[in-house]
């Protein structure tokens, strides 16, 4: 059996819903494409395809397998051009993922630049905010933000992002403005899921060591980061986010940032994918294009937060 032809038909297949529409596609009778599949199923002891009488399902098992196999087909292609001394343009489908609003916010333009360069690719993008485990769910490359683990993946850092604690101003101004974490205390706090609610808020001391400070009175605990920035604009009470999330609400003068002294080091933001012999050029194509317009978005909106903060603190 020739693995790849197999492979070929099956992706064919159910792009073209049946068996013998990927018949008329391809120009080869309807039960050799049929005997293929099956002779793969087969091989592979396992059933890929839930055949009906209208259109072909793929198992969970098929899914993983057709997403394995139209990488592997890409990656033949582009090692025979090579090969061959022939230009290879980049093409073909890349899948990456984002934190819901880092992604909108910064990630997004970027892929949106390059979809108009690059016109043979396409991108299959998940925000979320969940670390997505790119070989089980077979995705080429992530923004990640945070520490990352040691493991096989190549890392590229964009830059950094400060964590934060804002409140409306109207809040502050009927509260008081806390001056040390341990005035936290006294105040009432929006929390989300994404940021360990209920747990304690972790600053510095003035020798950079790290502490917790007194957990505030939680009146809020959402499941959204966005939710929970908008429940600080209307006054419920602060909460403590990553800078980026409330760049636009500080901008507007709808948040303010307070214990800016007290911020525990920044959080490293990274371009990650797979450790692989030959990255395929799609990949590399995107890494290359996203890599220096991702530090310089990330780099700019971080110092425009931080000026209009100190702008903000100096005239109040």
């Amino acid at each position: 059996m020739d693995r790849l032809e197999a492979m070929s038909i099956l992706i064919a297949s159910i792009e073209a819903g049946s068996f013998s529409a990927a018949g008329r596609k391809l120009g080869i009778p309807l039960p050799s494409i049929s005997r293929k599949v099956s002779d793969l199923e087969a091989h592979l002891k396992t059933q890929l395809v839930a055949r009906s009488s209208r259109k072909l399902q793929l198992t969970d098992a098929g899914a993983a397998y057709v997403a394995a196999a139209k990488a592997i087909l890409e990656r033949v292609s582009e090692a025979e051009a090579q090969a061959a001394g022939e230009y290879t343009s980049p093409r073909g489908e890349l899948t990456m993922t984002a934190p819901i609003v880092l992604g909108r916010i910064h990630v997004v333009p970027v892929v949106n630049d390059f979809l108009r360069r690059y016109l043979d690719i396409n991108i299959r993008m998940t925000l979320a905010d969940r670390a997505i485990n790119l070989v089980d769910d077979n995705v080429d490359l992530a923004v990640r933000v945070g520490t990352l683990p040691d493991s096989s993946m190549i890392a590229t850092r964009l830059g950094t992002i400060r964590r934060v604690v804002c409140g409306s101003p109207a809040y502050f101004a009927a509260r008081g403005i806390p001056k040390t974490p341990d005035d936290l205390a006294d105040l009432t706090c929006v929390t989300f899921s994404g940021m360990g609610a209920g747990t304690s808020w972790v600053f510095v001391d003035k020798d950079k060591r790290s502490r917790q400070g007194p957990r505030p009175r939680c009146r809020l605990n959402i499941n959204t980061a966005e939710a929970a920035i908008d429940s600080a604009i209307a006054g419920v009470g602060i909460t403590h986010v990553l800078s980026y999330q409330v760049a636009d609400a500080v901008r507007a003068g709808k948040l303010k940032i307070v214990l800016q002294n007290f911020e525990p080091a920044p959080v490293p933001v990274s371009l990650i994918y797979t450790a692989q012999s030959m990255v395929p050029t799609k990949l590399r194509s995107f890494v290359e294009f996203a890599t220096p317009r991702l530090r310089k978005s990330l780099g700019a909106d971080d110092v425009k937060l931080a000026s209009e903060s100190a702008k903000r603190s100096k005239a109040e």
